[in-house]
């Protein structure tokens, strides 16, 4: 092998992602588990059917959904982020989603007229949706770092 070769491979950084990236990618895994995880839970605590409104074309229930997946995904990031094992994203993630789709919940509760028109195709209802469960991934993410 060439002598310079394989100074590279044994060079400091190639070492460091060497034993990192299997780290990364196991990190990304679990966290991209727990995210669909979220998803599909939600997606059974709902009172409209969601996946079946977007494959009917609905409008309304796609931007509600892509919400809710952004809404989950930002804690869960943050999660990733301050986390330093998979221990730790497993137990933090599984924190953030339990407090976020309770949070979501009480916002459907309190936004009771909303999943009607939703299902209706009204999308301006599932803009004031998204918003109001950004706000909340916002908070809960604030929350973790605090």
């Amino acid at each position: 092998m060439d002598p310079s070769l394989s100074n590279v491979l044994s060079s400091a950084e190639v070492q460091a992602f060497a034993s990192g990236f299997p780290v990364m990618v196991m990190h990304l895994a679990v966290t991209l588990l727990l995210l669909a995880a979220g998803a599909a839970v939600y997606a059974m605590l709902t009172p409209w059917r969601e996946i079946a409104l977007i494959r009917e074309g609905n409008p309304a229930a796609a931007v509600a959904f892509a919400g809710i997946l952004v809404g989950l995904a930002i804690p869960l990031a943050v999660s990733l982020s301050v986390s330093t094992s998979v221990r730790d994203i497993t137990i933090w993630g599984v924190a953030t989603l339990v407090l976020q789709l309770l949070a979501f919940r009480i916002v459907d509760l309190m936004l009771h007229g909303l999943p009607q028109r939703i299902k209706d195709g009204e999308v301006s209802a599932a803009v004031v949706l998204v918003g109001a469960k950004l706000a909340t991934a916002l908070i809960l993410s604030a929350a973790l770092t605090g």
